[in-house]
């Protein structure tokens, strides 16, 4: 990747940017460098608010005047083609939009942001679809392969609301998973505290572990099959693989997970036209920033699901 130096800029901050601390500020407005450069420039004080000499935790004011010094940065990529098929269907993606947020129905196989080897993701794709939204973020995040509604904010101050939804539990998220087995009725939530562990391969993969951060996922059962249960989960907590390593620990890993499946019952759903992961982010509750108003989104599951469902035997 290429690095290109800077000049010296001198930035007005507006409303939306008022509130956040001046490190954080930077850390988004220089993209690939370093947080140490960061720090290390603003205690310099090479970084000024108002021809001043700024703390790392100072809070910026609307109509502040920031000097950015020159620095080596790392050169952004470029946008996807907003012609590119696979940006194109995105459009068709999106459920809902207003001047504040977008609610996205992502597809299975779609990864939330370029990296690891991929040239982009969904929020590159979005940015390249829609090229006058300056500040479009991802409020949370979708493994690749799991389906479902995920919310964009348009706006910095709406990422902030919800961000602090999501860590006051205000937001309620649903999915819907097919699992192995009976799920048993008495088996309401699962409560066990989830650690990440990176194998020599370099694979993310998570476990039930007492040293890692506490972790609760609510259950539903909402159709039970001869082959299997769809459930309804719900994560109360937020860490990664949630919903499918405590759906692993109750004994009813979910169906053609790669990760933590069960190779027969996988064989079994393939059989009756499974291609993915049946794990799908259904339903979304929360307050809308702008209005304070609760709203409710919810994503239809796809054609795949679907007929897989269609084939199965109820009970």
């Amino acid at each position: 990747m290429k690095t290109i130096q800077q000049e010296v800029r001198w930035h007005t901050v507006s409303a939306d940017e008022s509130g956040q601390r001046i490190d954080n500020f930077l850390i988004a407005q220089l993209r690939g460098v370093p947080k140490s450069l960061v720090y290390r420039i603003v205690r310099k004080g090479e970084v000024r608010a108002n021809k001043k000499r700024i703390k790392p935790d100072y809070k910026l004011k609307e109509g502040d005047l920031i000097r950015i010094p020159p620095v080596k940065v790392s050169e952004r990529p470029d946008l996807p083609s907003a012609n590119l098929e696979q940006v194109a269907a995105l459009e068709h993606a999106i459920l809902y939009e207003d001047d504040a947020l977008m609610l996205i129905n992502k597809p299975s196989g779609v990864a939330v942001h370029g990296g690891s080897g991929l040239q982009f993701g969904l929020i590159e794709g979005l940015r390249a679809l829609r090229p006058k939204e300056k500040s479009l973020e991802l409020v949370h995040r979708l493994d690749r392969d799991t389906s479902g509604l995920l919310l964009v904010a348009k706006k910095r101050s709406v990422l902030r609301n919800l961000h602090e939804q999501l860590r006051n539990k205000e937001m309620n998220k649903q999915y819907l998973a097919l699992v192995r087995g009976q799920w048993q009725k008495r088996v309401r939530s699962v409560e066990a505290p989830l650690k990440k562990n990176t194998l020599k391969s370099g694979e993310r993969i998570v476990r039930v572990d007492a040293e890692g951060k506490a972790s609760l996922t609510r259950f539903r059962i909402q159709q039970r099959y001869k082959e299997g249960t769809l459930v309804e989960a719900s994560p109360v907590t937020g860490r990664t693989h949630q919903i499918r390593v405590h759906a692993l620990h109750a004994g009813h890993p979910i169906a053609k997970d790669p990760k933590y499946g069960d190779a027969d019952f996988d064989n079994t759903m393939s059989q009756v036209g499974l291609k993915r992961l049946f794990l799908h982010a259904w339903q979304l509750r929360f307050l809308h920033p702008v209005t304070a108003k609760e709203v409710a989104f919810e994503a239809p599951l796809d054609d795949n699901l679907q007929e897989t469902l269609k084939r199965l035997t109820p009970q």
